[in-house]
């Protein structure tokens, strides 16, 4: 870079890296990579998935790159890559949870083994990352103000929702994080 010269911005290293420029487009994950690997360990809870949806999220941003229009909303574009990439993938678990449930039922494995082991898990997930158990709905804003210290306006416009929306759903995902953390905290008792 030239003397007096300024950095380029985000959409201008996107688009040299659609051409081919790799350094550019290697200029753009060190500008991100801390960002989008800590809000995506808020949304799933572990460092491991993070880092690695982080990894696919600059995947996808680079086979993306040519669709991508600069309007200075560089890094929420980003943050819904990965976004999505967590819906993605806890839809699919979901499935899954289903299909083995429906699998183990008609099994060998007694209803009340089986239940027993599912609240053993959900006990456990819980003390580790009730935030994890929140609905994307809820724990993204939540993730975005608390974590990564986004303004209201900021993420209403990432969401596509209004302001009072996006304090209504962290007031929501808090009082959800409360609820769900109660009977740890009181030994049981409601």
């Amino acid at each position: 870079m030239r003397e007096g010269s300024t950095a380029p911005t985000d959409g201008q290293l996107l688009a040299s890296a659609h051409q081919g420029d790799t350094t550019a487009f290697a200029e753009l994950i060190d500008r991100h990579k801390d960002a989008m690997v800590n809000y995506l360990t808020k949304l799933t809870g572990s460092r491991e998935e993070g880092e690695d949806f982080a990894q696919e999220t600059f995947l996808r941003l680079y086979e993306r790159a040519g669709n991508y229009n600069e309007r200075g909303y560089f890094k929420a574009y980003l943050f819904r890559i990965g976004t999505n990439l967590v819906r993605s993938s806890e839809r699919r678990k979901t499935r899954w949870r289903i299909v083995h449930s429906q699998i183990s039922k008609n099994g060998h494995h007694t209803e009340p083994a089986q239940q027993a082991r599912v609240l053993r898990h959900e006990v456990a997930e819980r003390l580790r990352n009730a935030v994890r158990d929140l609905p994307l709905r809820y724990r993204v804003p939540l993730v975005l103000y608390e974590v990564d210290e986004w303004p209201y306006r900021k993420i209403a416009d990432f969401l596509g929702c209004r302001e009072g929306t996006v304090k209504s759903r962290i007031h929501r995902g808090r009082n959800m994080i409360r609820q769900d953390l109660a009977p740890y905290m009181t030994g049981g008792v409601s």
